[in-house]
């Protein structure tokens, strides 16, 4: 990518503008621009052309270079991939990523609420209000990407933000969500804006004085090393995985480690770890939206035991017999959604990990001959 001036700015930004502002009309999600096709945004989970006209290869690219920050453009330049964010002001913010492909230049951008997201407008159940109350320990929050992580997230900070008085860092690539200070002091750094990764920041925020980090991604040994360490020191960690299940992100980091070191993360993580979040986004049965469904486990005596003995195949049965503190599975939060008739009982069928427990559900709700399966012939 090459430097465009600020006089060329708002021209060669009009395409990319103007598509962002339809999509967020349509209250899409994610923008996604790839040379040579029409331009497409998702809706609810599903992926519709937003304009019939093909994206011009050389216009395409001259917005995408005049949006990219400095720091970006070189990246790209280096490595023909990037990530930032983008802001267009009195809509929205989107985090974007932009590539290089067969046919030139593409990219993804998903937009970012301006308006502070709170618990209640997410209607997440009490017991995630409850991790937020924890001044120590390790909190994770996964899912696979597009799952509603950061989001969650945003809103467990703004919660603290609220409710107590003290420092939080957050350690994003890029910053997605912007915090304003309300009772707590907040320092929002960008991994290859303010920092060169991850683990670096994470180091250096241990000398930071804070109260509350959250981690963008834990997505390597050194980072996960370093966020157990702080969690043991008295801040609460706050991170992200992408795994699928509470059970299955505890396995990811303790594999993380060389196998000689396992049992003694396993001890850190039964004292350290407060709780996981595992969600994924379903459609509502109205259509106009989507909601999602939570996993959650909650770090008792009796799951920090299972912890520390290495039975991490044990974990969902515990959590099954957890109710009382919060705890569910991902087939019960889906069967609860269902009961509540948020979603149809496809929808539970397609996203349940036992799916005998909702084939029956839905062969008897779906009509002989129907082809739930099909999609309208503008979705991608």
């Amino acid at each position: 990518m090459s430097d465009i001036s600020t006089s060329q700015l708002t021209r060669k930004t009009q395409l990319v503008d103007r598509l962002l502002r339809a999509m967020v009309e349509r209250n899409g999600s994610d923008l996604h621009l790839i040379a040579g096709n029409p331009p497409r945004f998702r809706l609810h989970g599903d992926l519709q052309v937003l304009e019939p006209a093909l994206l011009d290869t050389e216009e395409l690219a001259q917005n995408l270079q005049a949006i990219a920050t400095p720091l970006a453009a070189a990246t790209f330049d280096r490595e023909e991939q990037a990530d930032f964010a983008y802001m267009i002001e009195g809509l929205s913010r989107f985090r974007v990523n932009v590539f290089r492909h067969l046919g030139g230049m593409g990219a993804v951008m998903r937009a970012i609420p301006s308006d502070a997201v709170t618990l209640d407008s997410l209607k997440l159940p009490d017991v995630v209000r409850g991790l937020c109350q924890h001044r120590q320990g390790m909190i994770l929050v996964t899912g696979k990407t597009g799952s509603g992580k950061s989001t969650t997230l945003a809103a467990m900070i703004n919660e603290i933000n609220v409710r107590r008085k003290g420092h939080i860092i957050t350690i994003e690539d890029p910053i997605e969500f912007l915090h304003q200070r309300r009772g707590c002091l907040i320092s929002q750094r960008e991994v290859g804006n303010h920092t060169n990764s991850f683990a670096e920041a994470l180091h250096s925020a241990l000398r930071e004085d804070p109260d509350v980090v959250l981690v963008g991604e834990l997505r390597d040994l050194e980072t996960m090393s370093t966020a157990i360490t702080a969690a043991e020191m008295g801040i609460l960690v706050m991170g992200t995985l992408h795994t699928n299940g509470a059970a299955a992100t505890v396995d990811r980091m303790v594999h993380a480690f060389p196998p000689e070191k396992q049992a003694h993360v396993r001890t850190m993580l039964s004292t350290s770890l407060r709780g996981v979040i595992s969600q994924q986004l379903c459609r509502r049965k109205t259509g106009d939206g989507r909601i999602p469904a939570l996993e959650i486990l909650v770090n008792t005596p009796a799951i920090s035991n299972l912890l520390r003995q290495g039975k991490l195949d044990q974990l969902e049965t515990a959590m099954q017999s957890g109710a009382a503190v919060g705890m569910r599975t991902m087939d019960s939060a889906l069967q609860e959604l269902l009961d509540r008739r948020f979603i149809t009982a496809r929808e539970a069928y397609e996203k349940a990990s036992a799916k005998d427990r909702f084939r029956k559900l839905m062969e008897q709700s779906e009509p002989p001959g129907s082809h739930p399966g099909a999609r309208p012939s503008n979705m991608a």
